[in-house]
């Protein structure tokens, strides 16, 4: 580790032990060291689908409304993949030591995350502190939509061809109030049927918090550019912005916090070291 690097690493923890309330910002990043994919344009992901990449879909073109209702059994090809895969994925070193750092703190710490593939549930955080800007794979809602209602998957057991990319299972997931064919509760591109009812009762939940912490500060995890939410949701807090990003870890205005050009288990093991925590 470089002067610069140990410099922000020292300069995150001083911000962390002098604050009240820990807000964790997430992005695709996050998940890379457990292993989970990080789409970066249409190479990222035909890298992980090459079924999709043989016939020159696009991942605005699968992860899309429409595409169930034009070949359902691709639609869940592809999601029933992610869905098993997330299933079985184990969240990294990274999210028990973030449940540590506010363990100390007074008013603990709240998710906001762009991602859908439930890790932060899955490592022990609380489903009353996380808001999933862009929903979950682990809730579905009718394709049609036939209604405004979201329930669990927990009924899908995925059965996939994952070189034709295809739902291969007897029972497609269907809507138990329609029978019309189902899709996960996510918003996606030219997406206007998304059930965002689940959300917006997080973000709720995340203003509440919010109002109560006088001292936050925010530690984001791998938050890309390509689709910057979550980067300007950190940015427009009025706190501290911890930035842990390999690539873009630049801060959008000097003095606003410290940038750690670090991947984030790497980045959080080491300033558990300099805060002396176990883990």
């Amino acid at each position: 580790m470089n002067n610069d690097a140990f410099s922000a690493i020292t300069q995150a923890a001083r911000l962390i032990k002098d604050a009240d309330g820990l807000l964790i910002t997430a992005g695709a990043g996050m998940g890379v060291d457990s292993g989970l994919p990080d789409f970066r344009g249409n190479e990222g992901f035909w890298r992980a689908y090459p079924a999709l990449a043989k016939s020159g879909l696009a991942f605005t073109a699968i992860v899309n409304p429409q595409a169930f209702i034009s070949n359902p059994k691709q639609a869940w090809g592809f999601y029933g993949h992610r869905l098993a895969f997330y299933r079985k994925t184990i969240p990294h070193e990274g999210f028990g030591i973030l449940q540590a750092m506010a363990k100390v703190m007074p008013h603990n710490a709240f998710v906001v995350t762009s991602n859908v593939d439930g890790q932060f549930q899955k490592a022990g955080f609380s489903s009353n502190a996380i808001y999933e800007i862009h929903g979950s794979i682990h809730y579905l809602q009718c394709a049609t939509p036939c209604c405004y209602r979201h329930w669990l998957a927990k009924e899908i057991e995925p059965l996939t061809d994952d070189e034709r990319c295809e739902w291969i299972g007897n029972q497609m997931p269907r809507c138990p109030y329609c029978r019309e064919i189902s899709r996960p509760n996510i918003l996606m591109f030219e997406d206007m049927t998304w059930e965002a009812g689940r959300s917006s009762l997080q973000k709720i939940n995340w203003q509440v918090w919010m109002n109560r912490v006088e001292r936050p500060v925010i530690i984001e995890l791998g938050a890309g550019l390509q689709i910057p939410t979550i980067r300007h949701i950190g940015e427009n807090q009025g706190a501290p912005l911890i930035r842990i990003n390999p690539t873009h870890f630049q801060l959008r205005e000097e003095g606003a916090g410290v940038s750690i050009p670090m991947g984030a288990k790497a980045a959080l093991m080491a300033i558990a070291k300099e805060l002396k925590m176990a883990h």
